[in-house]
């Protein structure tokens, strides 16, 4: 057995009480390594020093904090073909994916250290005579940060680099089924100029460690991405002490195919939507608003191209879709494809577990056909690479289908008229629109957040992340008069 990799709090690797396997998904018998897990003593002294650190951070000259997130963001991405295997191997995406996220997590970096540079407050004009109003922006304080295992590098980095661009400084805890990439972050930290305690990582369970950070009034603000049940948690936790909230929840987005748009287009902006990262993110395209005019051919021609997808171990080349990332995972949606079919959906092609060389957690890519936008899996986030369905008559009828769901985080339409993508654009209730795109893959300088049950709270991403990771100044000085 390897010796446990350590949590990182007030500047030093500690031992903590308890220990995880991470175990990778595409191969249970890979152990990936050993993680300890903090205790609530533990977390409480992370928390401690991070109020001193985040003073003394706060008091840095700009370039040297610039310097700081530079470095950071330089080496993530010098290590991407490293760390992206490593990601892969606990996560269960494809390869390229796995160096693609941490290579775009290097960039969030690499943007907010530009970022440091561009803090500018406003002078105006009082309504007073002789009076001068300065505006500025200071650090909300200590961010707690709550991170899910589905984008294990790169959602910690959007959450993590914007915290430290702005002041602040960070106790973290990422998800336990994705240590190792928690880990090597917090190592690239820990070797930058930075005050002990400033980003402390304190690993363990949602339901110990998660609950008390969420609990403590020792922090000013947090940061989580995750499942609305566990949303909701946060904030009935947090509500008590005021705590500043950023959440990212669930979603059903969908993409509607409309008969004027290329089948060949649509189908490889599904694939990409529905399947990339095995169906495990925010952004899926779960569900498919097809034009009755080309829903016979679009089908025919998505299940053979699912049919095509090459589903393998993550670390394997020419594998196009890894694994789901756990057992229980795996078993939710298998699960999702017998409620489909006893709602009377018909699952055209995949949905099945699949038998591999190496004992993992694989199922085929899977479609459902026939399905109505009041079934429960057009009304849930299924978090799987399972996509369905809905044939409808008119434009009109796919907008109002795209935009009949609780959630609003992203839709995308596949349109070659301008004028209906114009009117998409306008009249999709998502926080994120495409037209002719995938509904995932968003650009990490832009803001990023949905609407309904999808987001509560400032968007994250971009100059954006301001609204979060800051508080607003007003002052007013008496100018006085020469003399």
């Amino acid at each position: 057995m390897p010796d446990a990799k350590r949590n990182f709090i007030a500047g030093e690797w500690l031992e903590g009480p308890d220990t995880i396997e991470n175990r990778s998904p595409s191969d249970i018998g890979d152990l990936e390594g050993v993680y300890t897990q903090a205790s609530p003593e533990q977390l409480d002294t992370a928390l401690d020093a991070a109020r001193a650190a985040q003073a003394e951070w706060a008091a840095y000259g700009l370039e040297r904090k610039q310097a700081v997130l530079m470095n950071i963001g330089n080496e993530l991405m010098a290590r991407a073909d490293e760390l992206g295997e490593l990601l892969s191997r606990e996560e269960g995406k494809p390869r390229a994916e796995g160096r693609g996220e941490v290579y775009r997590s290097g960039q969030h970096f690499t943007y907010y250290a530009a970022e440091i540079l561009r803090q500018l407050g406003q002078t105006v004009q009082s309504v007073r005579p002789g009076v001068e109003v300065d505006i500025k922006r200071e650090p909300v304080g200590v961010v707690g940060v709550i991170s899910p295992w589905n984008f294990p590098m790169a959602i910690p980095a959007w959450k993590i680099a914007p915290a430290l661009a702005y002041g602040n400084a960070v106790v973290w805890k990422p998800a336990n089924l994705v240590p190792g990439s928690a880990h090597a972050l917090a190592e690239i930290i820990s070797r930058q100029d930075v005050p002990d305690g400033l980003v402390n990582l304190v690993m363990g369970s949602g339901g110990g460690i998660g609950q008390a950070l969420a609990e403590s009034a020792k922090i000013d603000a947090m940061t989580f991405t995750g499942s609305i049940p566990v949303g909701r948690g946060i904030a009935a936790a947090a509500l008590p002490n005021m705590t500043k909230l950023q959440m990212e929840m669930g979603s059903k987005n969908a993409l509607a195919v409309m008969d004027d748009g290329d089948l060949d287009v649509a189908v490889a902006m599904t694939l990409n939507g529905a399947f990339s990262g095995t169906g495990q993110k925010c952004t899926a395209s779960s569900r498919l608003v097809v034009h009755q005019g080309i829903h016979d051919a679009f089908v025919e021609k998505l299940v053979d191209a699912t049919k095509a997808m090459k589903v393998g171990h993550a670390l394997e080349e020419g594998t196009q879709m890894g694994p789901v990332v756990s057992e229980s995972q795996l078993g939710e949606n298998l699960d999702w494809v017998e409620k489909g079919q006893a709602e009377g959906a018909e699952l055209a092609c995949g949905g099945a577990r699949l038998n591999m060389p190496h004992e993992g957690y694989y199922m085929s890519p899977g479609v459902f056909v026939n399905a109505t936008n009041d079934m429960a899996i057009s009304r849930e986030e299924l978090f799987a690479p399972l996509t369905n369905v809905i044939k409808v008559g008119s434009y009109e009828e796919a907008l109002a289908t795209v935009n009949d769901t609780r959630f609003g985080l992203s839709s995308g339409i596949i349109t070659s008229s301008l004028a209906r993508a114009a009117h998409f654009k306008q009249n999709a209730r998502t926080g994120v629109v495409t037209v002719n795109l995938p509904t995932g893959g968003m650009d990490y300088h832009v803001p990023f957040g949905g609407r309904g049950d999808s987001s509560y709270g400032p968007r994250e991403q971009g100059q954006a992340a301001a609204e979060f990771f800051t508080t607003m100044k007003t002052t007013y000085t008496a100018a006085g008069t020469p003399e």
